[in-house]
């Protein structure tokens, strides 16, 4: 199972960087993710170049597409050419945003009538495209999710594992990766607030 975690020039490095390393604890299990980006290089909003692991054809190919959020969000969506290297497929695919990338998910028509999370600068960008903006750090319905806030990355990355490894598979990897001592009420947190943000299917 491999996972393209889209990356945009300007992208905010807490949000690739923190879903990418989660899901990569997977590995030994099948469950790989890949910094994926439109051009060789991207520059973060603080001036990190990083090289993409995948281009964006791997999009098409990946059983999982996370949309990465950046300083340069309202660049992408108003780029129809880079739009269009983004076919997104619900029925066969888990979506997922980090937020400013719910309003690329917004662009895509991937949300349709989805409330979506997203953070404060982005909001009034995606609550204009019509779409309800939750007071909440993660939302999912069905095969799409999005979450808000940078350090909400990590619900992100363990919805992913969840859905396709299991509930466990994300509790190991969020109990190695939380602070020392903080151990269980990190996991329960995390998975409180995605247990919380799941509707089924509409």
């Amino acid at each position: 199972m491999q996972v393209a975690v889209v990356t945009f020039d300007g992208f905010n490095e807490l949000d690739s960087f923190i879903a990418s390393a989660v899901i990569n604890r997977c590995r030994r299990d099948g469950l790989e993710a890949f910094i994926t980006t439109p051009t060789p290089v991207v520059t973060s909003m603080n001036g990190v170049d990083v090289t993409g692991q995948r281009s964006f054809d791997f999009v098409t190919e990946a059983d999982v597409v996370l949309i990465g959020s950046g300083v340069k969000a309202r660049d992408v969506v108003a780029d129809g050419q880079l739009l269009s290297m983004l076919p997104l497929d619900a029925s066969r695919q888990l979506i997922g945003a980090q937020c400013s990338g719910a309003l690329v998910l917004s662009h895509l028509g991937i949300l349709g009538d989805m409330p979506a999370c997203t953070d404060i600068m982005t909001r009034p960008y995606v609550e204009a495209r019509g779409v309800t903006v939750l007071d909440v750090p993660f939302h999912a319905e069905g095969n799409i999710a999005t979450a808000g806030g940078c350090l909400a990355s990590h619900y992100l990355g363990a919805w992913v594992i969840t859905r396709t490894l299991g509930e466990e598979a994300a509790r190991e990897v969020l109990d190695y990766v939380a602070p020392v001592g903080e151990n269980d009420e990190y996991v329960e947190r995390a998975m409180r607030a995605i247990h919380a943000g799941e509707l089924t299917p509409r």
